[in-house]
């Protein structure tokens, strides 16, 4: 009887067995590619593009001329329909670009035209030129306004380091706040000042002189932080505590805080002899729906 297994083991005869020379012959010997493989390892043409270009950005529709696309060199669009790149192209052979298209439109305009968006537009536009490089239209955008007047406080804004992390602070005290009351709103307290040493109706008519004969074991005598939230200040320059409050609220807002305040006096801590502290203390108040 013959049993017949799913695996057969062959022993090897010396008629069947593989001279060493064989072997190393049947190893070198490169393998012939196929078709397909040799398909794939030809590089990509360069695309070619029509004259007038049809886009498909975002699902919005636009036609422009190509020349346009390419005005300035150094710009991602430009570098897109150069030809070195792969464009895809959607069911209608429109070549798509991954990008909301909702001021492309305006990005059309000023490469044909060099016009700019109205007003309302403005920092939106600003936003797609950055992605697409576009660094006349930049250039030109920041010298109007709203964002002129954006570089303007930001000078200002950059004389205290830690105005970024404040607003953080204030933002997370405020929710923990409201969550452990259950509550709508959440309150706190903020020191804005812009003068470091203390101010009192004695000191007012030689401050000046006070603060600079002032020796440094003196000075420390006058540091100390008072009892709020988060504290502002100080800093050097014309734009005063108000300035400083108009930015806290106008970024809070940026970011869909809705925000109130109110001066409800000054820190009262007495320092040394008749100086007291006298920073301006404001409640704010924080709405969450």
């Amino acid at each position: 009887m013959v049993v017949v297994t799913g695996q057969n083991k062959v022993s090897a005869t010396p008629d069947d067995a593989m001279s060493s020379s064989d072997a190393e012959d049947d190893f070198q010997e490169p393998a012939t590619p196929t078709a397909t493989q040799a398909g794939q390892a030809l590089p990509l043409l360069p695309q070619q593009f029509p004259e007038v270009v049809p886009l498909n950005v975002g699902g919005m529709f636009f036609t422009t001329r190509l020349s346009t696309l390419r005005r300035y060199e150094d710009t991602m669009l430009a570098a897109m329909f150069s030809g070195r790149h792969y464009i895809p192209t959607d069911a209608e052979g429109r070549y798509f670009i991954d990008r909301d298209g909702t001021y492309f439109g305006d990005i059309l305009n000023f490469l044909r035209s060099g016009d700019l968006p109205p007003r309302e537009r403005v920092r939106s536009v600003y936003k797609e030129a950055q992605y697409y490089s576009i660094g006349p239209l930049l250039d030109n955008l920041e010298d109007i306004q709203p964002l002129k007047g954006e570089k303007v406080r930001q000078a200002f804004l950059g004389l205290m380091p830690y105005y970024k992390d404040h607003l953080e602070r204030i933002i997370e005290i405020a929710k923990l706040r409201a969550m452990q009351r259950k509550a709508r709103f959440a309150k706190l307290k903020v020191c804005v000042f812009k003068e470091e040493m203390p101010i009192t109706p004695y000191e007012c008519p030689h401050f000046n002189s006070l603060r600079f004969e002032r020796s440094e074991s003196e000075t420390k005598l006058f540091e100390h932080h008072c009892e709020v939230d988060v504290s502002f200040g100080p800093w050097e320059a014309v734009a005063d505590v108000y300035d400083l409050l108009h930015c806290i609220v106008t970024d809070l807002s940026a970011r869909g805080i809705a925000v109130d305040h109110q001066c409800i006096g000054v820190c009262d801590k007495h320092l040394i002899n008749h100086y007291y502290c006298k920073r301006p203390i404001y409640e704010f108040k924080i709405t969450w729906w």
